[in-house]
């Protein structure tokens, strides 16, 4: 069987019988890959590429990639949080440590459980005293005051045995340390004075005290300080991005410094998310920016912009010649991707033979696709290829809600002379925010119908494309306002009316003068205009049930509108 056959006129393609599949056709003349003149073929993007380029890109903004707010709009920069900022939530204030672990250092005001048997019968508590002794009587005044919590046994063991040296087993346990107070102070919400253990972590601390100030607090300089000098500092960038905290074990009256923030540099684009960065004065590089900063695996340039002595300054930088970049306080620093792909990757769907997707150049026109396509030659409607795009499908959406807006303006704000007359708008008002709130539910297929004068139009791809080659149908469909939507066996020489009667009828709210049929390959005809075949559906608007007759004809338009973008009839 010839493909010219199946679709006179076409001159499109080319029919091939394929040695392993004998009930196999060729839309062309390939044989299920492009020739390998057109997979070579990559060359510069066209004009209509380049006047569609990336549409997350404010060309006049200097925003580029995918925007964080609304589409064109960058983050305003108060809507950026600080890198650590949500550390504080209340997850270290809620479990206290209880300094029994072996590294603890004993001080003045802890209790030891000291248990003696044998000999000698000893079951006291003992506290250290202000000289940092223990008194076990019989033994005397043991010094523990600075040996770990892991060394105490030993002490005691050794002093117990000096003096009961044969049969006196020895059991020592610290039951308690002793509560410290700890001033927070600097650059925090809520400053004050927290009770705490000497071995809870400076985050206890810190969010007891309600957290860092994002707005002036440093997360890299936090201090502890003692009688006058500084015994530990933290960055808490190194404990979020590696884990390391340091630990020193707290007094009664220390003081934890959260010093004022340093140097920062905005981070937004194609990041794993965007933050505010505090760097340190002795590292100002895109490098160590980039140690801190998540980039997604396809970022390939930077958009640095900030103010030097000169007045405001922007650069456009590869990835790589950001390294060496210098940096100032304020600036801010928008990765992404900016590569154009020179591929674009298309799907079947339908009735076809091989693979359901196709990496191409961007250039490809449907034809060439096709030609390299096989499909079943007895069951393949060839006239019927359609195609779904994710632009048209956008177009459909905008000029629907473009529509409703109109509709909304037009009778929802309008005013009443009478009694009767207001009366008839609140039902018609009530009729049109229901309509319109099913109406936008709709969702545009984006469908294009590609069949031309019994041609299909060659077409050039773009990247997303889904094409569908139907197969041959024995059915028709019967929907939208009538009682029994069916499909049925089509049958020769019927008409539309003939199959609304089959399917029961109109119902009450059908619109008898709109009546449409939806073709296999997405074309929408008055029923009228055409004669039926195979595959067809029948769509049988409502009626826009008002007598007032210019909402009639807007609701009327809509409901055409929807039923070419999404098959289907609203029921009003």
């Amino acid at each position: 069987m010839s493909l010219k056959k199946l679709a006179v006129h076409t001159g499109l393609f080319a029919l091939l019988t394929l040695a392993t599949q004998a009930q196999a056709q060729l839309i062309g003349a390939g044989a299920g890959e492009l020739p390998a003149e057109q997979q070579s073929r990559f060359n510069a993007p066209s004009e209509a590429d380049q006047a569609s380029t990336n549409q997350s890109t404010n060309w006049q903004s200097g925003r580029y990639g995918p925007p964080q707010a609304k589409p064109g709009q960058a983050l305003p920069a108060q809507a950026i949080p600080s890198f650590g900022a949500h550390l504080f939530t209340g997850g270290f204030r809620g479990i206290r440590a209880d300094g029994l672990n072996p590294d603890y250092v004993i001080t003045p005001g802890d209790q030891v459980t000291l248990r003696v048997w044998g000999a000698v019968d000893i079951d006291r508590v003992l506290p250290v005293d202000a000289q940092g002794n223990i008194f076990i009587p019989g033994v005397g005044p043991i010094k523990v005051q600075g040996i770990r919590h892991g060394e105490l046994d030993g002490r005691v063991r050794a002093a117990v045995n000096s003096i009961y040296s044969n049969n006196v087993q020895v059991y020592t346990n610290l039951q308690g340390v002793q509560p410290v107070s700890v001033f927070v102070t600097g650059y925090v919400q809520n400053p004050g004075r927290f009770a705490g253990t000497p071995n809870d972590s400076l985050l206890y601390f810190l969010d007891q005290a309600g957290g860092i100030d994002d707005a002036v607090g440093s997360y890299r300089k936090v201090r502890v300080v003692r009688n006058g000098s500084t015994i530990a500092s933290a960055d808490l960038y190194d404990f979020l991005i590696n884990g390391n905290l340091p630990r020193p074990q707290f007094r009664d009256g220390d003081t934890l410094v959260v010093e004022e923030r340093g140097p920062t540099v905005t981070v937004e684009g194609d990041v794993a998310r965007p933050y505010r960065y505090e760097l340190t004065p002795g590292a100002m590089s895109g490098q160590d920016l980039l140690q801190l900063a998540r980039l997604q695996s396809n970022v390939t340039h930077v958009l640095l912009r900030g103010a030097r002595s000169q007045g405001p300054v922007s650069s456009y930088l590869d990835l790589a010649d950001f390294y060496q970049q210098p940096l100032q306080s304020g600036d801010q620093v928008l990765f992404s991707s900016d590569l154009r792909d020179d591929t674009i990757v298309v799907t079947l769907e339908g009735s076809y033979y091989g693979p359901s997707r196709f990496a191409l150049p961007r250039d490809t026109r449907l034809h060439e696709l096709l030609d390299a396509v096989a499909v079943p030659a007895d069951m393949t409607d060839v006239t019927s290829i359609s195609l779904k795009r994710q632009s048209v499908a956008e177009r459909q959406r905008q000029a629907l809600e473009e529509s409703l807006n109109r509709l909304e303006t037009t009778y929802l704000g309008a005013s009443s002379a009478t009694n009767e007359e207001a009366q008839i708008r609140v039902r018609e008002a009530e009729l049109i925010s229901q309509f319109i709130e099913r109406a936008r539910q709709v969702e545009p297929n984006g469908r294009l119908v590609l069949a031309n004068n019994g041609q299909i139009s060659n077409i050039r791809l773009q990247d997303g494309d889904v094409i569908t080659i139907p197969e041959k149908s024995d059915a028709l469909l019967i929907s939208g306002e009538v009682l029994v939507p069916q499909s049925v066996v089509f049958a020769p020489g019927r008409s539309a009316q003939d199959y609304i009667t089959g399917a029961g009828g109109f119902t009450d709210r059908a619109d008898k003068k709109r009546i449409l049929v939806v073709r296999q390959n997405g074309e929408v005809r008055e029923a009228a205009d055409v004669t039926l075949s195979p595959g067809d559906e029948i769509l049988v608007l409502p009626a826009a049930p008002t007598k007032n007759l210019q909402l009639a004809s807007t609701l009327t338009q809509i409901l055409y509108h929807i039923a070419i973008a999404a098959k289907v009839a609203i029921d009003l």
